[in-house]
């Protein structure tokens, strides 16, 4: 290998665990061409945060219609992201043969506790009606999210009265991708005691408290090592899943943190996380006749 390719590689492991500017810059730059289509910026809503991104598998790879969709959220702690950032999301999971989705949603100050989760249920909505313009099947939607995008996902995912309000029919959603989330959340943090506020409490924003019978089945995947997000989050999620009835896959790795379930995604990453991998065996085992 040329040392300035090698060079380049250190630099984008180095960049994509310090999850700065240059970590997006270096984890992005392989996912600028490759065998996948981007349709950016389509409207989902009239805000300027109301919009998404499109990565579809290159239709000359052949079974280009009915494919599963996943739409996935970005984290940020609720007050920063932007879609363009996780490139390498969309464009690694149209390689593996998914129409990825990745919508921006309100964020603090301008928006708390729950507009952006009525920002993600639009977002849903729109696929399931653009699902087709893409070679999406609409009944074979998978919600997913890093981070405070895990939250947003698993709150749509789970407590099913948001995606009815917006037309998206029980059953739609066919699973929960969860990486690093949440899902005991307590707000320890100034932005975050304003974000989640009064008039809600616990019971409106945990989201394994809207766990019930029948709701979608889960891959769960967070780092022992996680100081950001404690494991006990996606523990408590497993069990609240686990009493539910709720099939669930549990996915913890030791000596990791709390990046390095996300930047599984990026092409450049050494001693990446099988994230890929692990979402691959979720949906295929979720294929009829399995």
């Amino acid at each position: 290998m040329k040392l300035w390719i090698l060079a380049g590689l250190v630099l984008a492991a180095v960049a994509i665990a310090s999850c700065g500017g240059l970590a997006f810059t270096a984890a992005n730059a392989p996912a600028l061409f490759g065998d996948f289509k981007r349709r950016a910026d389509l409207s989902f809503g009239t805000h300027e945060r109301q919009r998404l991104d499109v990565y579809s598998p290159d239709s000359r790879a052949g079974g280009s219609e009915g494919r599963p969709m996943i739409v996935f959220w970005y984290g940020g702690s609720f007050d920063k992201g932007r879609k363009e950032q996780y490139r390498f999301v969309g464009a690694a999971l149209a390689k593996a043969g998914y129409v990825a989705v990745l919508p921006d949603y309100r964020l603090y100050p301008e928006a708390r506790f729950p507009a952006f989760v009525d920002d993600g249920a639009d977002a849903v909505a729109w696929v399931v009606s653009h699902a087709r313009e893409f070679g999406g099947d609409p009944a074979r939607v998978y919600l997913a999210g890093h981070s405070a995008g895990a939250h947003l996902a698993a709150m749509l995912a789970y407590d099913a009265d948001r995606l009815v309000r917006v037309g998206v029919r029980p059953g739609t959603v066919r699973g929960y991708i969860g990486l690093s989330g949440p899902y005991a959340l307590d707000p320890n943090t100034d932005a975050l005691r304003t974000i989640f506020s009064l008039p809600y409490g616990f019971d409106d924003w945990q989201p394994w408290r809207h766990v019930s019978g029948g709701a979608p089945r889960a891959l769960l995947l967070h780092a022992e090592g996680d100081t950001l997000v404690s494991v006990e989050h996606t523990r408590t999620m497993a069990k609240a899943l686990v009493a539910a009835n709720v099939a669930v896959t549990l996915r913890i790795y030791p000596e990791r943190g709390h990046a390095d379930t996300v930047a599984a995604f990026a092409a450049a990453a050494p001693g990446k996380l099988p994230v890929l991998a692990e979402i691959r065996r979720f949906i295929e085992g979720d294929l009829p006749g399995r």
